[in-house]
């Protein structure tokens, strides 16, 4: 018999087969770790494909992962262009897809899987002795009826796609708003495409006022040159709408920054019906429409015919409930994550690249990674995930230093706390970035402004 025994290889189990989900797994099989990756969906990047018509306001080269490069390279993929910015399809298709499905990861890929609940082995939540020790088991359910793996680790890279904020200003759904599901879409539709026929010509409200509310306005607007009778409302729930014109020509991803400018421009012009401070606790029919009724002020509503709710998301945490989490109360992400991506103190679009050291839960082995990790917050990147996963898995092959290694540098937003596109890069960097966002204007009137027809 041989003097020593190989051990087997820290099996890992990666819970979603989007962009992070695949890099980790892609770092994991260089790190000599036995990936497993679970995805609810029928293919990979299932997420993507729901915003497929969407381009990235980030090129190809921030959208890359180096470790999953490195794979795609050893099987003669052609890189896509560095400068071009996909769309969420062509993110699919050149990337994801290749990536799946002509490297050594297409052994490590179960589809059709949806994760139902993961616990340790022999342990309940709140049993601690031996705990750590312990294998985590991964239940999940596939066209065969319910499975059961075992794994030394967990990275929960499910994102947050399939779970939106609803409509209703107190963070629970508005009364009335799933009675009324059949009006309301959640995101960013295919206004120019698929969903078309469902909103030319209509009156449309979009609430909201990040990225996905305003790439919906503009495609509205577009809409609109094509079918006059198409309505837009922006429903607003903050006072100042230049906090969504974003950094302009000071953004560093310069699609971004256009994307603001472009916005800035069609408020300017006067096409889109604006309804600030526009906070929703009430949706109703009437007749062939809808009514949207605003908080806070009887009488306030508006009447169309359908509602985009584009007010962000958060995670799903009812399968990790037998693990043991630490979670910040009001972001849901980890704690040491909190004070850098809070939307209450700052608006910056980036944040220092951080990794397992930032990541860790109290649960040992257990990591969250991509949109999840940031809880309720938005903006996140890509390439802030991609650094996440490179760091984790370095960490759980025992390369402490690799783990507390920084390898990337984040572009600037170029605007922090909602400073208006034409500021320049210079007045911008006066107002210190990240400092605490001034107050709001007091409204004008509770409810004045035009009501949608």
């Amino acid at each position: 018999m041989p003097d020593s025994i190989t051990p087997p290889k820290k099996k890992v189990a990666v819970i979603g087969a989007g962009p992070v989900g695949l890099a980790a797994a892609a770092h994991l099989l260089e790190r000599g770790l036995e990936p497993v990756v679970i995805e609810a969906g029928p293919t990979v990047g299932h997420a993507v494909r729901q915003w497929s018509h969407v381009r990235m306001f980030s090129p190809w080269e921030y959208n890359i992962d180096k470790a999953a490069d490195r794979l795609l390279s050893e099987a003669g993929w052609n890189r896509p262009q560095p400068d071009h910015y996909p769309t969420g399809a062509e993110l699919v298709e050149q990337y994801l897809e290749p990536l799946a499905t002509r490297t050594p990861l297409k052994d490590h890929i179960r589809t059709q899987s949806l994760v139902t609940a993961i616990g340790r082995v022999g342990f309940d939540k709140v049993k601690t002795r031996g705990r750590d020790a312990a294998p985590f088991e991964i239940r999940y359910q596939n066209g065969k009826g319910p499975e059961v793996l075992r794994a030394d680790a967990v990275i929960d890279a499910t994102g947050t796609w399939f779970s939106p904020n609803p409509a209703g200003a107190n963070g629970l759904p508005a009364i009335g708003e799933r009675e009324t599901h059949d009006r309301i879409a959640y995101g960013m539709p295919d206004v120019l495409g698929r969903d078309r026929p469902r909103y030319a010509g209509r009156c449309v409200a979009v609430l909201g006022g990040g990225h996905s509310a305003v790439g919906t306005l503009l495609d509205l607007a577009k809409l609109k040159e094509q079918e006059p009778a198409t309505n837009i409302v922006w429903l607003l729930r903050g006072e100042t709408p230049e906090k969504s014109f974003g950094g302009g020509a000071a953004d560093q991803l310069s699609a971004r920054g256009a994307l603001g400018t472009a916005f800035a421009a069609l408020v300017a012009s006067g096409r889109v019906t604006i309804e600030s401070g526009f906070r929703v606790n009430r949706i109703a029919r009437e007749g062939d429409r809808i009514v949207v009724a605003g908080a806070g002020c009887p009488g306030r509503h508006v009447a169309v015919d359908e509602l985009v709710v584009s007010t962000g998301f958060r995670p799903d945490l009812d399968f990790l409930r037998e693990l043991r989490l630490s979670l910040d109360p009001a972001l849901e992400c980890p704690p040491a994550l909190a004070p850098l991506i809070d939307p209450n103190e700052h608006s910056c679009g980036s944040v220092r690249p951080h990794g397992a050291r930032e990541l860790a839960q109290p649960e040992a082995g257990f990591y969250f990674a991509g949109m999840k990790s940031y809880g309720r917050a938005p903006t996140f990147l890509m390439m802030t995930g991609y650094e996440q996963v490179r760091s984790i898995a370095a960490d759980l092959a025992g390369d402490d230093d690799a783990a507390r290694r920084v390898e990337l540098v984040l572009p600037e937003t170029g605007v922090c706390n909602g400073a208006p596109a034409s500021a320049t890069p210079a007045t911008a960097a006066a107002a210190g970035c990240c400092a605490p966002a001034k107050p709001a204007p007091a409204a004008s009137g509770c409810c004045a402004g035009p009501k949608a027809s």
